[in-house]
């Protein structure tokens, strides 16, 4: 027998844009792929290199704790980078990238028969990993009326975990930090957990983000953190999650069940990746030059470029946003439709900025093309 929560699940959305992909590709078409989110940038040489250095004659299971060099490394970062002291023994644990880690978080603090919420359009593992641990789903809808900001005062009686996501994907809405601090007397007073992902808030434009760690009170705050987009490190997989002694104490209790820790050598790479941040504002700045080439490109066509202060994301109101996408399809541009990432999308197409400087530049002569 299949679980009947995977058989009932829609495909995942970017296996479909994979697809589009692939039939592109095979029709001889040159695809500038602006769908998927996943960094086409370089990884530094020094990342590189550090994980050579650390390939042993013999690799031994990697503990769910992590090395404490690399807890050293990721607790620094926090302090230079939000002004937080963390506690490396017992609030942080590294992690095999975030994905896995927000999967699972429903399922460690046993949200079972209660209810998960998370703002809609979204990332869909937030969802996914919901269903899995049989918890009831509630999506806020994120409307630009209201800054793409949850509205607190819908959450259900029962909740026991809200999912945020600032900077937000697919719209680039930084939350300002006193939507934390509300977030936080929100929990307190309904007894839920905050899981925040923080995946992007390496790349900014103007200021930088917040975190959920700054808030007055962090004590119910699980904060998820990546090495994917701050330093390109995708196929590295490494993340690491902070937050309140009980909880990262179950997480180190699950993990070994799952054996989902780091590779050791990958951890070693992730303490120079942590500590150097001279690649983090090299990457800003490719991106930047790549926002700038596209944005007149869109703007010229009449669309309207919505929130996107950061991320690598222009979340862009289209008319006859389905029409948009399958125009650009025909002519090998690949963006993703708003829908993908919920209802509330509708009405919006997702350009990643992804592509390599040259990609953008043809794609913003296609746009300049289309009648």
């Amino acid at each position: 027998m299949i679980n009947p929560v995977l058989t009932d699940m829609a495909v995942y959305p970017f296996t479909r844009l994979e697809h589009e992909r692939r039939r592109l590709l095979d029709a001889g078409v040159e695809v500038i792929d602006f769908g998927k989110g996943d960094p086409n940038e370089p990884t530094d040489p020094i990342i590189r290199q550090a994980l050579v250095d650390a390939l042993p004659e013999r690799a031994p299971y990697p503990l769910a704790q992590g090395l404490p060099e690399l807890r050293e490394a990721a607790t620094g970062w926090v302090q230079r980078r939000f002004g937080v002291a963390l506690d490396p023994e017992t609030e942080i644990v590294p992690t095999y990238g975030s994905k896995e880690a927000i999967f699972s978080l429903a399922q460690v603090l046993g949200t079972g028969g209660r209810v998960v919420a998370f703002g809609e359009p979204a990332y869909p593992v937030y969802e996914r990993g919901a269903l899995f641990a049989g918890a009831r789903v509630q999506t806020l809808p994120l409307l630009r009326e209201n800054g793409f900001l949850a509205d607190l005062e819908q959450l259900d009686d029962d909740v026991a975990l809200v999912w945020v996501n600032y900077p937000h994907n697919p719209t680039g809405t930084v939350a300002p930090r006193a939507f934390y601090d509300e977030l936080a007397a929100a929990a307190e007073r309904h007894d839920f957990v905050v899981g925040s992902d923080e995946a992007y808030t390496e790349l900014w434009f103007d200021e930088p983000p917040s975190s959920a760690l700054q808030a007055a009170d962090r004590s119910r705050f699980v904060v998820f953190q990546t090495l994917s987009k701050r330093s390109s490190m995708t196929g590295y997989r490494s993340g690491f999650v902070a937050g309140p002694p009980a909880i990262v104490a179950a997480l180190k209790a699950y993990r070994p069940t799952v054996g989902t820790a780091p590779q050791e050598f990958v951890q070693r790479a992730s303490v120079v990746a942590w500590n150097d941040e001279r690649h983090v504002e090299e990457t800003r700045a490719r991106y930047r030059a790549k926002r700038d080439v596209m944005i007149p490109a869109i703007e010229s066509r009449g669309w309207e470029i919505v929130a996107s202060e950061a991320t690598m994301y222009l979340w862009v109101a289209v008319p006859d946003a389905g029409d948009v996408v399958d125009v650009l399809l025909d002519r090998g541009v690949l963006v993703s439709p708003g829908e993908f990432f919920g209802p509330s999308g509708a009405g919006y197409v997702r350009f990643a900025l992804v592509p390599t400087l040259e990609e953008c530049e043809r794609a913003a002569e296609i746009l300049g093309s289309l009648a």
